[in-house]
């Protein structure tokens, strides 16, 4: 979002965690409470082939972060322009300018429902083990922590549809008060 664009009316917010905490659940039922556009940013990715080659030990796409920040830059934008928000999903955060996001959510899961899950994606033995392990470790929450200020990132869990309406019912009543206070 260009520092010169103008001011936003709506908030946006930047849903993160492991892969498997549900991400793209989460940030889709927030997208219809809220009204926000949802962008899920593993899809841009491949829609706009933001990636540099491929890391076939972990099959996945190898991301090309700057092709993939001029890509969102326009989205953002456009949603200024718009009078809207949006709500976005991904594993990484550390990568997105600080000024981007008005509210930083870190999914975390417990490691018995993170292993079904990622074990019913169909992970391997190694990329499910290196996910599994960036949970242990807090990996995302602590890049979360570094990337932003502390007020605006927050922790919740998330193993369950009662986890996923608590989350998007606080994201709805903490979105109000965002409006409230900039309109």
């Amino acid at each position: 979002m260009s520092e010169d664009g103008p001011k936003r009316q709506r908030p946006n917010v930047l849903i993160t965690g492991t892969p498997g905490v549900g991400k793209t659940s989460t940030a889709s039922l927030i997208s219809e409470r809220v009204g926000l556009e949802h962008v899920n940013v593993g899809e841009l990715i491949v829609q706009h082939q933001c990636y540099e080659g491929r890391d076939e030990d972990l099959e996945t796409n190898v991301l090309d972060e700057d092709k993939l920040l001029d890509v969102m830059e326009v989205i953002l934008d456009k949603a200024a322009e718009d009078g809207t928000g949006i709500v976005a999903d991904f594993h990484m955060c550390e990568i997105f300018p600080e000024r981007w996001f008005d509210l930083v959510l870190v999914l975390r899961a417990s490691t018995d429902v993170l292993f079904d899950r990622l074990t019913k994606r169909g992970y391997n033995e190694k990329k499910r083990s290196e996910n599994m392990e960036a949970e242990i470790m807090q990996v995302i929450l602590e890049e979360a922590r570094e990337s932003y200020a502390p007020e605006i990132v927050h922790e919740v869990p998330s193993n369950t549809l009662d986890d996923m309406e608590t989350n998007a019912k606080r994201v709805a009543e903490w979105c109000k008060h965002w409006e409230k206070n900039n309109a």
